[in-house]
Parts: structure tokens; sequence; C-alpha cells
């Protein structure tokens, strides 16, 4: 695991984080993401990270991830899942341009791992699917101490297939 990773923040999605948000439906940030969302789907969007994070004890969380000077950087998620077979947790996450390459990302991925072990939830995996030319965000992965599972074919969003690779983290190893 990383240990000299970026210092940030998480703090939960609320409504006034809107911007941030419309920030991160960049085109270079949506790339490997199917593009850029319509302002409809962003206000729906926005609407379950409201939702989601407001339930702490819900089945998972949105959050705003502020840099250590203060400046928010970008977005972190987990959610429950059970697309791989058993109860599990999936992540994602994305920093704004002028963030990239500080560790931030890979900060934020290792608090979310943090969170997820100790909700106790009975859920032993963490995973994360990247695209695989993704190459900024399956290097998180590793960086985080995901193991790579391997590539699979998926749609994201639905109706855009794609080439994921498969990281898992066991919350149960220390």
């Amino acid at each position: 695991m990383v240990t000299n990773a970026a210092a940030v923040r998480l703090e939960g999605w609320t409504e006034g984080d809107l911007a941030l948000l419309r920030a991160s439906n960049a085109p270079e940030l949506m790339e490997h993401l199917g593009g850029p969302e319509t302002e409809e789907r962003l206000l729906a969007r926005h609407r379950r990270y409201v939702a989601l994070s407001a339930d702490r004890t819900g089945p998972g969380r949105v959050y705003r991830v502020v840099a250590d000077t203060g400046e928010d950087a970008g977005t972190v998620t987990y959610w429950e899942t059970e697309e791989w077979g058993e109860p599990a947790y999936e992540i994602g996450w994305g920093v704004l341009p002028a963030f990239q390459g500080r560790g931030i990302a890979t900060a934020a991925a290792l608090a979310v791992i943090a969170e997820a072990r100790a909700r106790q939830s009975g859920r032993r995996y963490l995973h994360a699917c990247p695209k695989v030319s993704n190459e900024a965000s399956n290097r998180v992965c590793a960086k985080a101490g995901f193991a790579l599972v391997g590539a699979f074919d998926t749609e994201y969003p639905e109706g855009n297939p794609i080439r994921a690779n498969h990281w898992r983290f066991d919350l149960t190893d220390p």
C-alpha cells in the first residue's frame, strides 16, 4: 500500500456540490466514461449523489475530495454491489485536471478503503473497473494495493461497449 499519498479530506456530497459535478463533466475527464452527460442527466446524478450521501448507513457514499490547499480536487464514490457473485463494494473516482499527478486519487481511494473496512458490513471485497486504456486509473488501483483480476468486456454507460480491467481489494487483509 502507498504510504506517501497526498493529504486529502473527504466531505460527504451535499446540494452545494453541483458546481464540482459540472466541472467533473468536462470532456477530458469523461473520455473513459462515454463522454460528458447532458444537463438533465447531470442533475439526476446530483440528486442521486445527495440522497446516497445523506444516509451514512446506506449502500454507499459519494464524497467531494478536498486537497490540502482546501480546494475541491475531485470526487470519489463507493457503493454496494453483487456484480461479482457476492456482496461487495465498487469504487470510482475523478480528479480535476489541475490536481492530477499529485497522488490525490490514490489518497482518496485509500480513504475509502479505510471506511469500507470500518463499516464491517460483511463485504470482503472492494472492486474497481477502469477502462483498460485509462492508464491513470489503472495506476491508482495498483498504487492503492488492488490486485488485478483480469480484463473483461462490459458496457459503460449502458449501450457503450468497453474493455475494462477488474481490480479487487481484499478488505480483510491487514
